[in-house]
């Protein structure tokens, strides 16, 4: 047993903020009391919250943790171990593995490697087309019997509406959502940075807003004739976000998510340091704009970190070379306490809320602090100052704008399944 006491509550499912003592009993919660209240047996562990935060357990909805094919950059012991620094109890890996996650024996692989190196939980997503090629449907009941939590073509989009929508009708009669790599390829054909002022004057190929937006237009108007459950990856455009919003005043299943780096950072950022260089590019000022109103007022569901680890040969090349993608696993949550909760732009709740109860309602899961519920919980701090300096990440690469950045609050422990597999301090 465990016995988390003395913290402060936070649970948006249930609009918690109190203090209460939590005990957790092997891989479920066995009480949730006011504090001092649960009596529990004297050779229990306990866990002292003092002054700390003690909420849901963090979802990721949007992670590549490489393995299979591309362990030299991340595999599923170094990713997940970085997740678990970052405050995730469980990460939703993409499939733009090698080979591609297009098939049940691929599914099956990357969970028998969580189940013996990870350190949190892995929810894999299946190919939404067989080798993600955008040519042919992939097997997706074969791989929802093996365990994938949605489908994608991450990386790239579903290669046309008329492959989009079987893809949409095939999920919806599997219970399954549809995650959405919004881009138009013959718009942002050969791009490295968002287009505007900043591409203009450094010279490099820029992709417009629109190549975003139209794709999400599509795949909106898809979702209405389905009825299917389409989720919309790392948004970073306002007139995505219009078209999530107007999806949602219709009643359509449509909901997005946005990254910690595009809510942070913005195009004039780029300087020729592809470790500013991602897939959506960084956006405008005012697309930044809006992508905070959006977290605040409801229209986005979750935060997602979009972590995509390269090794340094690939990544410190000359901008036009390098791939896209950034780390994004340890930072994000202080990120989101730096850029909205202290600035007072977003509640402490609602940022909780974005990764905890709305992710979980994106794939259909239930996320709460309650007795009998699944034992993941993330603790963290608002109050402790630490830099984050990549060099001593877990991750197997180094791929982060944020190297050496002073932060104020952050994760302190991550529990899963009843057990803390991180704890700093």
């Amino acid at each position: 047993m465990l016995l988390i006491k003395n913290g402060r509550v936070i649970d948006p499912a249930s609009k918690t903020d109190a203090a209460i003592d939590v005990l957790l009993d092997g891989e479920k919660i066995k009480e949730v009391a006011p504090v001092g209240k649960i009596a529990a047996p004297q050779d229990v562990e306990v866990f002292d919250a003092t002054g700390l935060i003690v909420a849901p357990g963090f979802i990721d909805l949007h992670a590549h943790l490489r393995e299979p094919g591309q362990e030299s950059s991340e595999t599923i012991e170094t990713g997940t171990r970085a997740a678990a620094r970052g405050g995730f109890t469980a990460v939703c890996c993409m499939p733009n593995t090698k080979p591609v996650n297009d098939n049940a024996s691929v599914t099956r692989f990357i969970l028998d490697r969580a189940k013996t190196t990870g350190s949190v939980r892995v929810w894999p997503i299946g190919a939404a087309s067989m080798g993600s090629k955008g040519e042919a449907i992939a097997e997706i009941a074969g791989m929802k019997e093996a365990g994938i939590v949605a489908v994608s073509d991450d990386g790239k989009p579903i290669a046309t509406a008329k492959l989009a929508r079987q893809v949409m009708e095939y999920c919806r009669s599997l219970d399954l959502t549809v995650i959405e790599h919004a881009e138009d390829v013959s718009l942002a054909c050969g791009a490295v940075m968002r287009e505007g002022v900043t591409s203009t004057r450094l010279g490099l190929r820029g992709m417009p807003a629109a190549a975003e937006s139209v794709c999400v237009a599509r795949d909106v108007q898809l979702a209405e004739l389905t009825g299917a459950r389409l989720h919309i990856a790392h948004l970073s455009a306002r007139a995505s976000l219009e078209q999530v919003r107007w999806a949602k005043s219709r009643k359509l299943r449509v909901s997005c998510e946005v990254t910690p780096h595009h809510f942070t950072l913005i195009d004039e950022d780029v300087a020729y340091d592809s470790h500013f260089k991602m897939n959506p590019p960084l956006a405008s000022r005012e697309d930044r704009k809006a992508l905070i109103e959006g977290l605040a007022d409801g229209t986005i569901d979750a935060i997602a970190t979009d972590h995509a680890p390269h090794e340094p040969a690939l990544k410190d090349v000359e901008f036009d070379r390098a791939p896209f993608g950034i780390l994004g696993f340890e930072t994000a949550l202080a990120l989101a306490l730096e850029q909205l909760v202290a600035t007072g732009r977003v509640s402490l709740m609602r940022m909780v809320e974005l990764f905890t109860t709305g992710p979980a309602r994106v794939l259909g899961v239930e996320r709460k602090i309650a007795t009998g519920q699944v034992a993941d919980l993330t603790i963290f701090s608002l109050d402790q100052t630490w830099t984050y300096n990549v060099k001593e990440s877990v991750s197997k690469s180094r791929n982060s704008p944020f190297d050496g950045r002073r932060f104020k609050g952050g994760p302190v422990a991550t529990i899963v399944a009843g057990r803390i597999v991180e704890r700093r301090g």
